[in-house]
C-alpha cells in the first residue's frame, strides 16, 4: 500500500494478464496506483532483484493489498472476490462457478502461455507469428465450443464474470497475432458486447501510464 493507503498494481500495459486484473479492479471500483514493469526495456525490468523480491516468478501482475503481495492474476481476481465481493464476478451457483473457473482455465493455463512473450522468445523472431496461431487456434477451438453451452450475454450466463476478464484480453492477443475469429462467432459476439462495458474500456492496454505515445488511443 502507499501512504495514500491505495493498493499499488505491479503492471505492463500490454500484459494480457495484469488486463486481467485491471478490469477486475475497475469493476469493483478499487482505486490503485500503477507501478509500470517494462518487460522489454533494459533486458526485462522483470528480472530485476527489486522485483524478483516482489515475485520471485519475475511476471507480472503483482498487487501490493491489505498488507501482503499477491502474484497470478486469478489468485488476486479470486482475492479481490473474496474480499470486495461486489460486483460479484464468481457466480452463487456452484455450477456455474465451476464453469467460469474451467473458462478461465482453459484461456489462462491452456492458451496465454503458450504465447506469452517468454516463451515467443524462445521460438525466435521469424517464427512468432506462426507459433501464436498455432498456439491460440486449438485453444479458441475448445473454448467456442464450450461457451455454445454456458454462454448467455457473457460468457457464463448474463453476468460478468472472471471467465469474461479472461477472454477479453486473449481476444486481443488473437487480433495482435493475426488470427481469423470468422470460425469464433461465439467468442467475437461476447468480446464485442463486453467491449462496450467502461471497465473493459479504461483497463485496455491503450489506455494504460505506460503505454508508448503512438498506440495510445
Amino acid at each position: 500500500m502507499t501512504e495514500s493507503g491505495k493498493p499499488i498494481l505491479y503492471s505492463y500495459f500490454r500484459s494480457s494478464c495484469s488486463w486481467r486484473v485491471r478490469i477486475a479492479l475497475a469493476l469493483k471500483s478499487i482505486d490503485f496506483e500503477t507501478v509500470p514493469i517494462n518487460l522489454i526495456k533494459d533486458g526485462g525490468q522483470q528480472f530485476s532483484e527489486e522485483f524478483q523480491a516482489l515475485n520471485p516468478m519475475k511476471q507480472v501482475p503483482a498487487l501490493k493489498i491489505d498488507g501482503i503481495t499477491i502474484a497470478q492474476s486469478l489468485a488476486i481476481i479470486e482475492y479481490l472476490e473474496e474480499t470486495r465481493p461486489t460486483p460479484r464476478l464468481l457466480p452463487q451457483d456452484p455450477k456455474k462457478r465451476a464453469q467460469v473457473r474451467m473458462i478461465s482455465d482453459i484461456i489462462t493455463s491452456g492458451i496465454q502461455p503458450l504465447q506469452n512473450l517468454s516463451v515467443l522468445k524462445q521460438v525466435g523472431q521469424e517464427n512468432q507469428l506462426t507459433w501464436a496461431q498455432k498456439a491460440i487456434r486449438p485453444g479458441f477451438n475448445a473454448l467456442e465450443q464450450v461457451l455454445w453451452s454456458t454462454a448467455g450475454k457473457y460468457c457464463v450466463g448474463d453476468e460478468v464474470s472472471m471467465a469474461d476478464l479472461c477472454l477479453v484480453p486473449q481476444v486481443a492477443n488473437a487480433e495482435r497475432f493475426k488470427v481469423d475469429l470468422t470460425p469464433y462467432p461465439t467468442i467475437s459476439r461476447i468480446n464485442k458486447t463486453l467491449m462496450a462495458l467502461e471497465a473493459f474500456q479504461v483497463s485496455h492496454p491503450c489506455r494504460q501510464p505506460d503505454t508508448p505515445p503512438e498506440l495510445r488511443a
